[in-house]
């Protein structure tokens, strides 16, 4: 199959965003003189814009589900008008494959999920488990390959972003700016998902704070807008310890998250958006992990570890712990900081 100008309709969330990065990069790869014109949420527009596989960026900023129907015809009118002679549809919804038929794009390339495998004319089963690795970005590869586009992937390489360099000088200068003019380790004590994957506000305090006395480093503290408050404790924590520290929730995009992100010298996070984007910027990460499945979703390539304490309940795959939350609770900051130390040793 031979396309020459193909919509992309990207996933929901961060961290699925970027799981699904190698994909584009393989997409790219087998079509590098393509038009490929990604079509993504606000939230996460911000990840593709200057990868080398995004030729064009369409915000997709209506409601999902039922409600807003005249405005979804109206963009599968202008999606029609454009000629993509392809749609590859990361998302499972019903609604992706919904506005792709409208547009009436001759080729509709998904997974048989949400009863959309009429809308389809490329319709791909789902994996069984043991059919693929276990990891996320294997789902999004095995779209292309089950479709005939890619004959293959390999299964070691980690999800890397190419703008990572870039992305470095421009976070130093913000860093600067913003008064850490040295060594940064960034901090993402929040996850949008729930508060199941977050580790206690304290021990990353702890954690952050031990490690930017031994590296002369300050610490900046990432989130969102509704998670200022947990990182303004974490930061306030850390400033009490005798480290500086910065709080960045709800002050950056997502780009500007990317760069100030890839000039840290180490990450330490929860299972979340920030930990896949500090991870595929190759900057060494420390993920705790406890509700969720880290060989599913947690970060990759030799720059990542993943500190858990394995309870019989873990992982539940839950928002909210039902009963004391013992995966994170049971996790101290020492074994953090330990996995921390050695990562910043491999690195030096």
């Amino acid at each position: 199959m031979e396309f020459g100008n193909i919509l992309v309709r990207a996933t929901n969330w961060v961290g699925d965003a970027v799981m699904s990065i190698p994909a584009l990069q393989a997409l790219r790869e087998r079509y590098p003189a393509a038009r490929i014109t990604i079509l993504a949420m606000p939230w996460v527009a911000g990840l593709y814009g200057r990868e080398p596989f995004c030729d064009e960026l369409l915000p997709y900023d209506l409601p999902r589900g039922a409600t807003g129907f005249a405005a979804k015809l109206a963009l599968a009118r202008r999606l029609q008008k454009r000629g993509f002679d392809c749609a590859v549809l990361l998302p499972n919804s019903f609604e992706s494959a919904a506005i792709a038929w409208a547009a009436r794009i001759p080729v509709r390339i998904g997974y048989a999920r949400d009863g959309r495998s009429s809308l389809l004319t490329i319709v791909i089963e789902r994996p069984k488990p043991g059919e693929t690795p276990r990891h996320q970005r294997f789902y999004y590869l095995e779209l292309l390959k089950r479709a005939g586009i890619i004959d293959s992937y390999p299964t070691e390489k980690p999800i890397r972003l190419a703008g990572t360099r870039e992305y470095r000088e421009i976070g130093k200068r913000r860093l600067a700016e913003a008064g850490a003019n040295g060594p940064v380790i960034g901090v993402g004590p929040g996850a949008a998902y729930g508060g199941a994957k977050r580790w206690l506000p304290e021990h990353f305090a702890e954690a952050a704070a031990t490690l930017g006395r031994e590296q002369g480093a300050a610490v900046a503290v990432f989130g969102s807008k509704e998670e200022f408050s947990i990182c303004e404790e974490v930061r306030t924590k850390i400033e009490e310890s005798g480290a500086r520290a910065i709080n960045f929730a709800g002050a950056t995009t997502l780009a500007e998250f990317i760069e100030l992100a890839a000039a840290c010298e180490l990450f330490l996070t929860n299972d979340s958006g920030p930990m896949h984007i500090a991870s595929a910027l190759g900057v060494p990460t420390v993920a705790i992990f406890g509700a969720t499945d880290e060989e599913a979703t947690g970060p990759t390539g030799d720059a990542s570890r993943v500190v858990r304490e394995p309870v019989e309940c873990s992982p539940c795959l839950l928002r909210e712990c039902p009963i004391d939350h013992r995966c994170m609770k049971r996790v101290h900051p020492e074994r953090v900081i330990a996995a921390a130390e050695q990562l910043m040793t491999l690195k030096n």
